[in-house]
Order: structure tokens, then C-alpha cells, then sequence
């Protein structure tokens, strides 16, 4: 390794005093004036993780929903999977090591993970539209080059692009072709079978409004729309012409003011969805007759994608195993109605997504959505070619038809990570192919009134969970309390847990009206600002 030439660039890319970064779920994320120096130290990172790995690594320059202000950087491992939990550790040690450290942390990470520096190593780089993103991705750069790596910029893609890339990269392109051309025509070519008995059935068009929120989603929606049939209309707003990336539009400005974003009329009944800032979140609305707006978020998502493959199992008589993944966030309807009514069994798992994936890959077929629209579905290899044996070589022709179009949709779903274009095809193919409105989707189930809260505390680390987060260890006697406080309130339940991002315990409420909703989540916001050392205004009742 030549510490000489890394000292060299480290003058050039100087860690900032009193700049501290965490690696987490999201990667790196800041304001993009004070990320340079962990740019570069990103781009040694991922050398060395592919020297490891003997793989292609991927690293995405995005911030996701922050602001335009913010931006950060995803590595991306072998398979298109998030990066692996003991490089987390080291990224967020590399990135915040003074200068005169930097060579100390290299040398130590290739000694804990046997890295070995005569190996090659080959990086793929993306970014977003941010303004920062272009000279952030050079310094990212310049740090895969002064270790001698080798790379490919692929420059403007959305964050699943990159991913599916990675994957195709390390699979000798068995998943795909790693171009974005070959993206569109394998996404576009499942839509086109899946769909074509549907649209075959029907002449009406299906039209719907997309808010790409000013991202980088307008781009590759635009790219991709003359791969796509003429029967699907898509009028996409939010392209980024006009309004900055994510402000008041966007999965996640929807998601949490409960209304549509700015910059998209909406008239009543009109199917529209929404993507995030780099495209990996997805989520539905509409508004009904009386002005009442109608949010079909990831629980829904995956509530309608789960019912469609539990059909195609039927039809195949397939026996695979088949599981939802939620976590606590998930509404206590989508889990009853999965459970009782499609009899498929669901599980928790910690709210982040690389803790959806890990345990949805225990599953032949494995389906997680987190409330904010970001999830896939994962096919285990051996479920995969039964499917594709069995479209291939079934006499039956029921269930030879029903295993292609589970062929078709495993070709269709971005199984690497959540992805806004492929979750928004997949979902459009089953709405069509079960003739199904926007509002018998809806009607599937309605989710119980629900409140999140936060509360502001000394030290979030006093709270500690269990059961995947749903009931709290400590502070003592807190848990009782709210054990308690659900008794009051008819189809009632609420959970606590420490924010990943700041000294503050987010707080779920959930019950049988919105008016005991938020009292359930005012009366635990209460016990937890008495019991966890709350700071600032005591919580007031919701008005």
C-alpha cells in the first residue's frame, strides 16, 4: 500500500475538525460541505473491500430524502446487498481518524479482515442530482485511485441501478446485463409478458401520476418510458425542472404529512404514487370523492404483492415456503388481515432495512415492505429454478401459465434492494392483472388510526428494547406503564425506541379511533419523558 501518495491526498481532502460521521442503514449522511474528506476515505474503503471480497464493490453518492443541501455515500457489497455490519464499524473509524491515523486504521482493518493487497479491485460508482454530487464523486475518486483500484462511473443513476450493476457485475451478468439499457429491457420485458393477458383482456389505459421529487427517478423514468407499452400513461411531476430534491414532495413529505406533495394536481379518485430522492421508496395515494386523502404506503404494497404470489402458488402447486417481514412501525391491520385472512405467516425484524433483508432471505419466498415504501422480494436460488423449471417443463398448462408468471416477476422485482421503478411496474402489473382500481386495492383492509410522537431525552441509550423493539427493557417500570396504558384503549398497542440519529425515543400508537390513538400516544409520550429523563417542554395532549 503506498501510505506516501494516500498521505499526499489526505492534505487535499482534510478531515474537518469537530466533524463526526456514523456509518449506518443509510450510509454516510451530512451536509455536503463537511462530507469531502470521508468522500475519499470512502473510495480506500471500498478498495479494500474488494480486495477482500474478490468482488466488484459498489459506492452510491446520494443522501436519499435529506435535503439538497445533504449528501452521503452507500458502499454496496458483492450480491447488491447493503454493506456488511463489521465494515460499518470500520467506515465509520476510517472517516472520522485524524489525518496522521488514517494509516494506522488502513493497516488495521487488512489485518482484521485478512485483506490481501495483491489482489485486484474493481469499484462502480453512481450518484444523484444533487449539486455537490459530481465533485463529491471525484473525491471519492481519487481515493479508489491512489490505492490503485480500478473503477467504472456510471454518473448519473438512481441508487437501485447501482445496485442491480454490482450484482449483475459479480453473477457474470447471470442477473442481468450491467448497463442501464440492459436494466430497462429486463424490467421492461418482464412487465410486457407478465402483463400482456391483461392487456390483451382490456382495452382501457391505465394512467397514473408519478412524483419523482425532483430527482433522480425523473431521469431514468424518462429514459425508460418508450421501453414500456403505450397502454401504461405515465405524467410524471417533480422532475426536477423547477423544485429542489425533496422539498414538499416526495415518498417521504407524503408519508409523513399525510398529503399529496406540491407540484402535482390531484383530482379525485386519480391513481398517483411517489418516489423518494434517489429512487429506492415508493408510495401510493389518491383522494376520494369527499377530499379525504387515501395513503397506500409499504404496508399495503406488500399486502397486494403478497396476495398475487400466493394465487401463483396455488395455481402451481408449488410447496414454498412463503413469509412477510414487517417491522414494529407495520399497521396492526396489514399484520391481522396477512395472518388471518392470506394465512401467510409474518414476522418482526428491527426497523432498518438491511434487518428486513437478513431475515426475508430465511424464506423459498420472502417479502418485506417498511412502512415508508422500501422493500422488495427475495426468491431463494433453489425456489427460483423450481419456478423456471417448472415454466419450462410443466405439462399442466394452468400451472405451467401461473409458474411463467412467477418467472416474469422474479425477472421484474429488484431483488437487491428496494426499488421505486421496478416496485411501481410490479405493482401496476398486478392491478391490471386483477383488474383492480386503486380503491379496491385500498379496500383490502383498513389500517387502524395510528400516532408516531417523539420525545426529547438527556440520553437516548437509556432506552433499550427488546422482541425486535416492541417492549422496553429499561428504564425500569416504563414498560409496565405502557402495558397498562394499552388496556384502556380498544385494539390498542404502542411500542418506544430510541432514534438511530438523535437523543430523542420515537413513540408508536395505535388503536381502535384516531382520537385514542393519539391519547394513547400522549399518555406514553408522558411516561417516557418521566421515566427516561426528558428534556424541554413536558408533551401536551394532541389537539
Amino acid at each position: 500500500m503506498d501510505f506516501d501518495a494516500v498521505a499526499k491526498h489526505l492534505k487535499l481532502h482534510a478531515h474537518l475538525p469537530r466533524t463526526f460521521l456514523q456509518y449506518g442503514t443509510a450510509g454516510f449522511r451530512g451536509s455536503a460541505e463537511f462530507i469531502h474528506h470521508a468522500m475519499f476515505r470512502v473510495g480506500l474503503l471500498a478498495v479494500l473491500r474488494s480486495k477482500q471480497t474478490k468482488s466488484t464493490i459498489g459506492v452510491m453518492v446520494t443522501a436519499s430524502h435529506n435535503p439538497e443541501k445533504d449528501n452521503g455515500a452507500k458502499l454496496i457489497d458483492p450480491l447488491g446487498e447493503m454493506l456488511a455490519p463489521s465494515w460499518e464499524e470500520h467506515a465509520t473509524r476510517l472517516a472520522n481518524a485524524d489525518d496522521d491515523k488514517v494509516q494506522n486504521v488502513l493497516s488495521d482493518i487488512c489485518q482484521k479482515e485478512a485483506v490481501d493487497l495483491q489482489h485486484d479491485a474493481f469499484i462502480v460508482i453512481g450518484r444523484d442530482t444533487r449539486p455537490s454530487s459530481q465533485k463529491l464523486s471525484q473525491a471519492l475518486i481519487d481515493g479508489v485511485s491512489v490505492l490503485g483500484g480500478q473503477y467504472h462511473d456510471y454518473g448519473l443513476v438512481t441508487t437501485p441501478q447501482l445496485h442491480y450493476m454490482v450484482c449483475c457485475r459479480n453473477t457474470h451478468e447471470n442477473y442481468g446485463i450491467a448497463t442501464l439499457e440492459g436494466y430497462y429491457q429486463k424490467l421492461s420485458k418482464a412487465f410486457l409478458e407478465l402483463t400482456k393477458q391483461a392487456m390483451n383482456q382490456s382495452d382501457t389505459r391505465t394512467s397514473l401520476k408519478v412524483d419523482c421529487a425532483n430527482g433522480i427517478g425523473a431521469l431514468k423514468l424518462k429514459e425508460m418510458e418508450h421501453y414500456l407499452p403505450r397502454c401504461l400513461i405515465m405524467h410524471i411531476v417533480n422532475d426536477g425542472s423547477i423544485g429542489k430534491l425533496n422539498h414538499l414532495c416526495g415518498a417521504d413529505f407524503v408519508k409523513v404529512h399525510q398529503k399529496p406533495p406540491v407540484g402535482l394536481e390531484i383530482k379525485s379518485n386519480e391513481k398517483c404514487c411517489s418516489y423518494d430522492g434517489d429512487a429506492d421508496r415508493i408510495v401510493y395515494y389518491y383522494i376520494d370523492e369527499t377530499g379525504c386523502f387515501h395513503l397506500l404506503d409499504g404496508d399495503k404494497i406488500a399486502t397486494l404483492i403478497c396476495s398475487f404470489l400466493k394465487e401463483l402458488l396455488v395455481k402451481t402447486g408449488q410447496n414454498l415456503t412463503m413469509a412477510v417481514v414487517q417491522t414494529a412501525y407495520a399497521n396492526g391491520s396489514s399484520t391481522s388481515y396477512l395472518e388471518e385472512s392470506l394465512k401467510v405467516p409474518v414476522h418482526c425484524a428491527k426497523t432498518g432495512v438491511k434487518h428486513l433483508h437478513h431475515k426475508a432471505k430465511g424464506f423459498d419466498i420472502g417479502v418485506y415492505f417498511e412502512a415508508n415504501g422500501h422493500g422488495t422480494v427475495l426468491f431463494s436460488k433453489a425456489a427460483e429454478e423450481q419456478i423456471r423449471r417448472q415454466a419450462k417443463e410443466e405439462k399442466d398448462n394452468r400451472k405451467r401459465e401461473a409458474a411463467k408468471m412467477l418467472e416474469n416477476t422474479i425477472n421484474l422485482i429488484n431483488q437487491t434492494v428496494g426499488d421505486a421503478i421496478s416496485d411501481m411496474l410490479l405493482i401496476e402489473a398486478i392491478l391490471a392483472l386483477k383488474n383492480f382500481t386503486i380503491q379496491q386495492w385500498d379496500a383490502m383492509y383498513t389500517d387502524l388510526p395510528n400516532r408516531q410522537l417523539k420525545v426529547q431525552v438527556a440520553d437516548r441509550q437509556r432506552i433499550e428494547t427488546t422482541d425486535e423493539e416492541r417492549r422496553a427493557v429499561t428504564p425500569p417500570k416504563l414498560q409496565d406503564n405502557i402495558d397498562e396504558l394499552v388496556t384502556r384503549f380498544k385494539l390498542a398497542r404502542a411500542f418506544v425506541r430510541p432514534s438511530g440519529t438523535e437523543d430523542a425515543v420515537r413513540v408508536y400508537a395505535e388503536s381502535d379511533t384516531q382520537e385514542n390513538a393519539d391519547e394513547l400516544a400522549y399518555k406514553v409520550s408522558l411516561a417516557v419523558y418521566h421515566l427516561a429523563e426528558g428534556v424541554g417542554a413536558e408533551p401536551q395532549p394532541i389537539v
